[in-house]
């Protein structure tokens, strides 16, 4: 058992094509999600996650609700700025002018 451990420091070869096969690995994955079937690919993948979290309640498996908040750090910025800024402007509008709420309805023009 040691002389194998002994090998494997010795022998770095293992190091470099591990590294290597990783980087083309991860290269090969960022082409191929563009792809049709790529897209098939995860999409299936998606329906077998579904399934098991539906199935079995392995909730572990979804994805926290605010995550788009964490990947997309700016738009999250402007919409909570839009909503305060929507906050104030209801709140002054109510009290200078009385409103409770503001409704917005769709024109037929």
């Amino acid at each position: 058992m040691w002389e194998m451990i002994e090998r494997m420091a010795s022998d770095r070869l293992w190091i470099y094509t591990g590294i290597v096969g990783s980087l083309f690995g991860a290269a090969f994955l960022v082409w191929f999600q563009g792809t049709r079937a790529g897209l098939w690919c995860y999409a299936k993948f998606v329906l077998v996650i579904d399934y098991f979290v539906q199935r079995y309640g392995w909730t572990w498996l979804e994805p926290p609700k605010d995550a788009w908040r964490k990947k997309y750090p700016h738009v999250t910025k402007k919409i909570d700025d839009l909503e305060a800024r929507l906050k104030n402007i209801e709140k002054d509008l109510h009290e200078k002018h009385g409103f409770e709420k503001i409704t917005v309805t769709k024109s037929n023009g």
